[in-house]
């Protein structure tokens, strides 16, 4: 249910933007929208459980401890 909720965000914000003015690049812009809520969302799933998290997200786990710390991600709150 979250990934279509999120999903459904992606798209109103590439529509969004391609509607305006391209001061970012898409990708970019689709990059800053969706990459917080979906690290949360999945820290929030396996209980801040970053290996699995990692894995769930098919990047390394050392990319997403840097993920986390340059969004200012409290993990904290999402272990049981």
């Amino acid at each position: 249910r979250e990934w279509g909720l999120l999903l459904e965000e992606v798209v109103r914000e590439t529509r969004d933007y391609l509607r305006g003015n391209a001061a970012v690049s898409l990708y970019r812009g689709i990059l800053e929208t969706v990459e917080r809520p979906m690290i949360e969302i999945v820290l929030e799933r396996t209980a801040g459980n970053k290996k699995r998290a990692a894995r769930i997200l098919g990047i390394n786990r050392n990319t997403l401890h840097a993920r986390i710390s340059k969004l200012g991600i409290d993990t904290s709150r999402f272990k049981d």
